[in-house]
């Protein structure tokens, strides 16, 4: 099992459960740091180690209308300060090769959309940048099929790599989770973590946007903790029914430290006699 090192002490595979967590896109510079700084002391109340995660460009929104974001330039500037002055580490995606290089100047992790996961430039620019980088499996994908993408990231001379979970397409409109799967890719050696919160999207189910479900996210966190994985994935906000983007597939902020603490206490039990 390899241990990916994010930055000096912080890395997956290495212990206690990591937690990626923040809101779906930059909504403004204040709303930003102010996830940033109120998750952290969650994350550090709870004995976790925590990655900023929040988005620069929402560019796979289901209308061409919806809220995108500031964009590549003012959203790394904006990135840049949170990891700053809230002093954690970040992570954001990419959905152009261009834009790697850029992202992996400021951030700690790129990564490689689940929409984006077989766009083989992609995921080669977002390894070559020189950070770590995290590979969401494709809704389409089975878990066998990441050996595939691992390899490509590979190719660029990265094996800082983690890859993550979020739900398989069931039908029209419809995810479903195969804890399987966190075995399956597990065994790929690398860390694997667990997208708790996209895998309760109903993608497209609105209309013009996307629905969710959130009230499963909590059962199938502790039920990731429990099989073993290496992360939590969550969009988290403040208020979910105003988020700019993935409002209803979102955890709400203050509902944080109960979940936290009880995937610590079963990540702790599951860690017992998880094989490594």
């Amino acid at each position: 099992m390899n241990v990916v090192e994010v930055r000096l002490g912080l890395a997956f595979g290495a212990g206690p459960l990591v937690l990626i967590a923040g809101p779906c896109v930059i909504e403004n510079e204040q709303s930003c740091l102010r996830h940033a700084k109120r998750l952290a002391e969650i994350a550090h109340t709870a004995g976790l180690p925590f990655v900023f995660k929040c988005s620069f460009d929402k560019a796979n929104r289901t209308s061409h209308s919806s809220f995108r974001g500031p964009g590549l330039e003012q959203g790394l500037r904006i990135l840049e300060r949170v990891k700053r002055e809230a002093g954690v580490a970040v992570l954001t995606d990419v959905h152009e090769p261009h834009q790697a290089a850029a992202a992996a100047r400021v951030v700690d992790i790129v990564q490689v959309p689940a929409l984006l996961s077989r766009q083989t430039d992609l995921v080669i620019a977002a390894a070559a940048g020189g950070c770590a980088v995290n590979l969401k499996k494709g809704q389409f994908l089975a878990p066998w099929d990441m050996r595939a993408v691992i390899a490509k990231a590979e190719s660029a001379g990265n094996q800082r790599i983690i890859v993550t979970e979020r739900g398989f397409s069931f039908g029209y409109n419809n995810l479903v989770t195969d804890f399987r799967s966190l075995v399956i890719m597990r065994g790929f050696s690398y860390p694997v973590v667990f997208d708790a919160t996209h895998s309760v999207q109903l993608p497209g189910a609105g209309g013009d946007r996307s629905e969710g479900q959130r009230e499963f996210i909590a059962p199938l966190a502790r039920a990731a903790a429990a099989v073993g994985v290496d992360g939590v994935f969550m969009e988290v906000h403040e208020d979910p029914a105003r988020a700019l983007s993935d409002g209803p597939n979102s955890y709400a902020l203050d509902e944080l430290p109960a979940l936290l603490a009880d995937l610590v206490r079963i990540d702790a039990i599951a860690r017992q006699s998880r094989p490594r």
